[in-house]
């Protein structure tokens, strides 16, 4: 493998990295209701597990309240059902064919507890990130031990991957930072 591949597939992997912190920060309660809090809870229907985005449709009609339209109303139950085990701290209300959901306002130590969540997410992501720079060196030592390969070109794509991962950690840290106001506005 040569230092440029090594270069691309680690950028792609801190990429790809990022995109999970981002989506994780989608699934953490901020003060009000969003459809990325309940689409990907899973549902058992039909003899198999789906999310919730592929059995009803999920619009917020306020911005403290989402509705669940399912598209079969048979799903409706197990939907509810879902939600409660989800452990999300709602309480579905089942209305005809719909299930609506209330978000109450969040207490401060209850935003606080959200806050330390996502710490805890940015900080898997920067470790993943690191991860992936380790594994990267240890490509371009090999690469190195087997020839072919300059000394030159070597220190110049480590220097390449800890840029990459300097860059990939300070953007964690930005959807961290908005993340995190997001959550302590009231």
């Amino acid at each position: 493998m040569s230092p440029d591949e090594i270069l691309l597939e680690a950028e792609d992997k801190m990429i790809k990295t990022e995109t999970v912190v981002v989506n994780e920060f989608a699934g953490v309660r901020t003060g009000k209701a969003s459809p990325s809090l309940v689409e990907n809870i899973m549902v058992e229907v039909y003899g198999s597990q789906m999310r919730i985005r592929e059995l009803a449709g999920i619009t917020s009609p306020e911005p403290r309240q989402l509705v669940i339209q399912p598209w079969d109303v048979g799903s409706l139950q197990p939907i509810e059902k879902a939600i409660q085990k989800a452990n999300l701290g709602l309480s579905p209300a089942v209305q005809g064919k719909n299930i609506r959901l209330s978000f109450p306002e969040l207490s401060q130590e209850r935003r606080q507890e959200f806050v330390k969540i996502i710490h805890k997410m940015a900080e898997s992501g920067r470790v993943a990130v690191r991860h992936v720079r380790r594994d990267s060196l240890e490509l371009l030592k090999k690469a190195k031990t087997s020839g072919g390969v300059g000394e030159e070109e070597i220190e110049n794509a480590e220097k390449e991957i800890q840029k990459l991962t300097d860059q990939y950690s300070a953007k964690i840290d930005g959807h961290l930072a908005l993340k995190e106001k997001e959550i302590m506005t009231v």
